[in-house]
C-alpha cells in the first residue's frame, strides 16, 4: 500500500465516527475534568513528604492492587498488544504471557523485602548498607532513563488515539497531541502527588476492565461465543492462514528473530520487577504483608485482562481485517478502537459511541500511567539526588516536594520531545525496551543488594552503570532507532546490533558487572548492615 492510500484509508477510518465527534470530544473533556477533580482533591490531602511520594501509606492491598493494575495496564497493553495480536496472531499474544508471568518475579523476589527495606525509592534500598551519594546518583540516573523509555510508549499511543478519534493526519497535529499529554501529567504529579495519582489509577483501572468486558462479550456474541470459530475466522482473514496460530509468523522467520523473541522474553519476564512506577506502589501501603496482598489482587486483575487480549486482537483479525488495520496505523495501535467501531456497527450511533468510550478508556489508561511513571522518576530525582547527594540530607521536606515538583516539568518537556519522535512506533514494542534497561539496571542490583552479603558499593555502581549503558547503547544502535522503515529515523542507518531488543545481551551483561565489580573492590562490606537489612527485609522489622 502506498503512503497516500494509507493517509486515505486512516483518513477513512476517523471519519467513519466524524459525526459523532462532538459526542467523542464530550467524553474526552469529561474524562480529563473528573481526573483533574480527583487530582485537586487529592492535592489538598498532601501535607508532608509521605503523603507526596507514598500517598502516607493509607491505601489497601485491594486498593494498592488495583492501582498497581492501573500502573501496569498501560498503552502497550490496550492498544499495542491487540495490535501485535491483530497482526502477527500467536506470536503477539507472547506479549500477553511476558506481562503476566513477570509478576510472579516480583511477588517472590521484590515486594516483600522493598517494601520493608526502603522508604519512598529505589535507591533507599541500596543505600542503606553502601556508601549513599553514588548509590543514590546511580539508582536516581536509572530511575528517570527507564522512566522515560516507558513514557515514550505512553506518549506515542496517545498521539495515534487521539489523531485516530478527531481525524487529525498531519504530524504537527499529533505533536500538538503529545505536548497536551505532557502537560496533564506535569499537572496530576505537581498537584496531586502519590495520592492524586493512585485515585487516578485505580478508577482508570475499573474503566478499563470494563470496557475490556463489554468488547470481549460483543465480540464472542459475534461468533455465539466458539472461540474455536473466532480463532478460525481470524487466520481465514489475516492472509497468513493456519500459520496465524502457530509460533512463528513474526519470530521464526530468521535466526536472528528467534534471538530477538528469546530477548523480549527475557525483558519482559524480568523488566517488571526493576520498573520504577511499579516498585514505589509498593510504598503506599501500611506493612509487608498488604504490599504482598496487593500483588496477588494485581496478579488477578491484570490475568483476567490479559485472557481477554485475545478476544481484542484475534477478534480485530477477524472482523476487521490486517489492511486496513495497517492503514490506520503501520504498527496497528489503534486496533482495539477499530474493534469497539466495528462490533457496534461502523455506520451506527451505538458503533460510534463504543469507539469514543473504548477511546477515552484508553486515554485513561494512557494518563493514570504517565502520571505514575513522571512521579517514580521526579520523586527519585528529589529524594535521592537532590536531598540526599546535592544537599547532603540537609534539604527540608518542603524543599524536598519543590525540588520534585521542578523536576516533574523537566521530565515532562523531554517526554513531550521523544514522544513526538516516538509517535509511529508499535507501543508495545517500545515498553519492552524499557522492560530491559529496568532489567539490565535496576533487577540485579535489587537482588544482589537484598540477598547477597559480600555485595558492594562498587558492585552496585558497575551494575546499574554497566547495565543501562549496554542497554540504552544497543537500542540506540537497534531497528528500533535507524535502518527500517518503522524506525524512530527511518531515512538513516546506522543500526549495527541486530536485535530489536537488547535484554539478551544486556540482561546478564548487568549481573556480570555487579558480580565483577564487587569481587574486584577493595572495600569491605558492612556484614553488620547487611544483618540489620537481612532482618528488617524479611521481617519488616524498623520499616517504615
Amino acid at each position: 500500500m502506498s503512503p497516500a492510500q494509507s493517509v486515505f484509508a486512516a483518513e477513512l477510518a476517523a471519519n467513519e465516527a466524524s459525526e459523532h465527534r462532538p459526542l467523542i470530544i464530550t467524553l474526552f473533556a469529561v474524562f480529563v475534568a473528573a481526573t483533574l477533580f480527583i487530582t485537586v482533591w487529592a492535592g489538598r490531602q498532601t501535607k508532608d513528604a509521605a503523603d507526596f511520594y507514598a500517598g502516607g501509606r493509607q491505601f489497601s492491598a485491594f486498593q494498592n492492587g488495583l492501582a498497581v493494575s492501573g500502573d501496569y495496564m498501560s498503552a502497550a497493553s490496550f492498544l499495542g498488544i491487540a495490535g501485535a495480536i491483530a497482526l502477527f496472531g500467536y506470536d503477539g499474544f507472547l506479549y500477553s504471557i511476558g506481562f503476566l508471568v513477570a509478576w510472579l518475579v516480583a511477588l517472590l523476589l521484590v515486594a516483600e523485602p522493598l517494601r520493608n527495606s526502603g522508604r519512598y525509592t529505589m535507591g533507599d534500598v541500596l543505600a542503606y548498607r553502601m556508601r549513599q551519594r553514588p548509590v543514590r546518583t546511580a539508582a536516581g540516573t536509572s530511575t528517570i532513563v527507564v522512566s522515560i523509555f516507558y513514557l515514550l510508549a505512553q506518549m506515542a499511543g496517545a498521539g495515534i488515539l487521539v489523531s485516530l478519534l478527531l481525524g487529525i493526519t498531519s504530524d504537527a497535529g499529533k505533536i500538538l497531541i503529545v505536548a497536551l499529554v505532557g502537560v496533564l501529567m506535569i499537572v496530576y504529579v505537581t498537584i496531586g502527588g502519590m495520592k492524586g495519582t493512585t485515585w487516578v489509577q485505580m478508577v482508570k483501572a475499573v474503566l478499563l476492565i470494563g470496557g475490556t468486558i463489554l468488547i470481549t462479550f460483543l465480540v464472542l456474541l459475534k461468533f455465539d461465543f466458539n472461540i474455536s470459530d473466532l480463532l478460525g475466522k481470524a487466520a481465514e482473514n489475516s492472509g497468513a492462514g493456519s500459520s496465524f496460530l502457530e509460533p512463528g509468523l513474526k519470530y521464526g522467520a530468521t535466526g536472528t528473530s528467534k534471538l530477538d523473541f528469546i530477548s523480549l522474553g527475557i525483558a519482559l519476564v524480568l523488566g517488571t520487577a526493576g520498573l520504577p512506577h511499579i516498585l514505589i506502589r509498593f510504598y503506599t501501603v501500611p506493612n509487608a504483608k498488604a504490599a504482598r496482598k496487593s500483588v496477588n489482587w494485581a496478579i488477578g486483575i491484570i490475568g483476567a485482562f490479559y485472557l481477554m487480549t485475545i478476544a481484542l486482537g484475534f477478534g480485530a483479525a477477524a472482523l476487521i481485517g490486517k489492511d486496513e488495520i495497517i492503514a490506520s496505523n503501520p504498527s496497528g495501535n489503534t486496533a482495539a478502537p477499530l474493534l469497539a467501531l466495528h462490533v457496534g456497527g461502523v455506520d451506527s450511533a451505538w458503533g460510534a459511541i463504543l469507539l469514543a468510550t473504548i477511546s477515552a478508556v484508553a486515554f485513561a489508561t494512557i494518563l493514570a500511567v504517565v502520571a505514575g511513571l513522571t512521579l517514580a522518576s521526579s520523586s527519585s530525582f528529589a529524594h535521592d539526588i537532590y536531598a540526599n547527594v546535592i544537599r547532603k540530607g540537609q534539604a527540608t521536606e518542603k524543599e524536598e516536594m519543590r525540588a520534585a515538583r521542578w523536576a516533574t516539568v523537566f521530565i515532562g518537556i523531554v517526554s513531550i520531545a521523544l514522544g513526538a519522535l516516538a509517535r509511529d512506533l508499535n507501543v508495545a514494542g517500545l515498553v519492552a525496551l524499557a522492560f530491559a534497561v529496568a532489567a539490565s539496571a535496576n533487577l540485579p542490583t535489587i537482588l544482589y543488594s537484598l540477598f547477597w552479603k559480600r555485595f558492594t558499593t562498587q558492585g552496585a555502581l558497575w551494575s546499574i552503570y554497566g547495565g543501562l549503558i549496554v542497554a540504552v547503547g544497543l537500542v540506540l544502535f537497534s531497528p528500533v532507532v535507524s535502518g527500517d522503515p518503522k524506525a524512530m529515523f527511518p531515512d538513516v542507518d546506522f543500526a549495527w546490533f541486530p536485535l530489536q531488543n537488547p535484554g539478551l545481551i544486556s540482561i546478564p551483561f548487568g549481573f556480570l558487572m555487579g558480580w565483577l565489580g564487587t569481587i574486584l573492590s577493595k572495600e569491605k562490606p558492612d556484614e553488620a548492615k547487611y544483618a540489620e537489612l537481612e532482618v528488617r527485609s524479611l521481617t519488616g522489622t524498623g520499616a517504615h
